[in-house]
């Protein structure tokens, strides 16, 4: 059955002669005037010898069995059926079989030449091999190399981590003579009134220290509401007693205000902390001696921000005649900033430089998305805000030019922002002072130049207050000079 398919398929083709793709053309060539174009595309002995090629018709003949292997097959089909326009009618038998020979051999050679594994007899082969294995390389060698940054980023903070707490622990130590005669005062003085509450979260509380005359004079007396600082992090209303301490004695009440601090709140919940505690303040001071007209904000480090925050939040809330407020931003004397930033896109960048990372920052802001809001800096220049602005207090900035934690030049940008949209700012700058030296350092020394610019602040106009603090007697000194000026050279801050 198989020999005579086979036979019979043989005789088909021979006697087709040009019937495959019998399409006749009868448009002259144009570039063959003269010529009668040919009845078929493909010539008869063509069509048979591709017959002969796929259908093996002869059992047992070696060639033909070669000529009918698949791989023949798809050398054949390489070989248009459509010939070049210059041989177009002189097509034969003879040059048919040479064309598929020909394509044959080069088929042939071209796989000699991709198998071949030293590739050296096929032009650029070796180029391009060595081109793909050099981007595989180069693309090993930028993964290891991100990867090796990575790994030296976590390497270089866990160093910064481990130093900067050791460093810390070393500026505790040498500080403490300091601090254990404060936490005494804290403690057990019956100046100060511990523990206050304010609101219902965790660490709404807040302390009041009072003045040493209290109920001995009933005039009342003002107020400074404080937010201690702490890089968000380890705030605590205790930090203020150094402050409240020194204030108290001038007949100034000091209430230091806590918030939760990062990662159980972040910014958002400070600032309602913040603003929480200094409603307090402004609806219940008087229970306790001082003057609701006369309340100054204050704030230090982070606290200067958070406070900062909440006064303009504020301001922008009192535009908005749907909602309802506790405190009114107008009960507020003046804003004191101590050591603040105010624009946290430029303060992410610099605090990436020496930690936190941005990625830490960005967490404690609640997202990237919320450096905009609580950036006081930008939000006074938004025009939306403008009327939030004209209700803003005075406002007063203090900052240490040797201070490389946050720099002064975040309180000379918000000072100037401030005053190009209309609000009264003003800048006192402390040379060569640091970040802890205002608040820490002088304070111990018993030579506080803060203190006196509080005091002078707070009293200006009352000539017989102001009188009064010029004859006080020197405040006595804390902590021996030789450790505070080795406690400077350590500081972590």
């Amino acid at each position: 059955m198989h020999k005579s398919f086979n036979k019979s398929a043989r005789l088909y083709l021979s006697k087709m002669q040009s019937q495959i793709l019998p399409i006749s053309i009868s448009i002259s060539n144009p570039f063959f005037p003269n010529r009668t174009p040919p009845s078929s595309i493909m010539p008869a002995s063509a069509a048979a010898h591709a017959g002969a090629v796929f259908l093996n018709m002869e059992d047992g003949d070696g060639d033909d069995l070669a000529h009918s292997s698949i791989e023949d097959g798809k050398k054949f089909e390489t070989t248009p059926f459509l010939p070049r326009v210059s041989s177009y009618d002189s097509v034969n038998s003879t040059s048919m079989a040479s064309t598929v020979t020909s394509s044959v051999s080069y088929q042939q050679r071209r796989r000699r030449a991709a198998s071949d594994s030293n590739l050296s007899d096929f032009p650029g082969g070796r180029r391009r091999f060595f081109c793909h294995n050099a981007g595989r390389a180069d693309g090993d060698s930028f993964f290891i190399t991100r990867v090796g940054s990575k790994l030296w980023a976590r390497i270089r903070s866990g160093y910064s981590i481990i130093t900067g707490f050791l460093a810390l622990q070393c500026y505790a130590i040498l500080i403490m003579p300091g601090v254990l005669q404060v936490a005494y005062y804290y403690y057990f003085s019956n100046q100060v009134r511990r523990d206050i509450v304010f609101g219902d979260q965790p660490r709404n509380k807040l302390d009041i220290y009072l003045p040493k005359d209290n109920g001995k004079n009933d005039a009342p007396k003002p107020v400074i509401a404080f937010i201690t600082g702490g890089a968000w992090v380890i705030g605590y209303k205790a930090w203020g007693s150094l402050l409240g301490r020194h204030l108290s004695g001038t007949d100034v009440i000091v209430a230091c205000i806590d918030y939760r601090n990062f990662p159980k709140a972040t910014i958002s919940e400070m600032v309602k902390d913040a603003s929480r505690g200094i409603s307090f303040v402004c609806n219940n001071i008087s229970e306790y001696g001082g003057d609701p007209n006369r309340i100054y904000l204050m704030g230090q480090s982070a606290g200067a921000h958070i406070a900062a925050c909440a006064l303009v939040e504020q301001a922008i809330i009192e535009c908005d005649a749907t909602q309802s407020t506790t405190w009114s931003v107008s009960q507020i004397k003046a804003y004191l900033g101590l050591s603040g930033g105010y624009n946290l896109y430029n303060l992410a960048e610099h605090l990436h430089t020496r930690g936190p990372y941005k990625s830490l920052f960005y967490s404690i802001m609640g997202g990237e998305e919320s450096l905009r809001k609580y950036s006081p800096e930008i939000s006074v220049q938004d025009p939306n805000n403008k009327k939030a602005v004209s209700l803003l207090p005075p406002i007063i900035l203090f900052h240490g030019t040797a201070d490389y934690s946050i720099p002064a030049d975040c309180s000379k940008t918000f000072v100037d922002t401030l005053q190009r949209v209309g609000a009264k700012a003003e800048l006192m700058l402390y040379e060569g002072k640091t970040h802890t030296d205002v608040f820490v350092q002088d304070p111990m020394r018993g030579d506080d130049k803060l203190f006196d610019d509080l005091v002078a602040i707070v009293y200006a106009g009352d000539e017989e207050a102001l009188a009064k603090q010029v004859s006080a007697p020197p405040r006595r000194r804390l902590v021996p000079e030789f450790m505070l000026k080795l406690a400077a050279k350590i500081s972590p801050f």
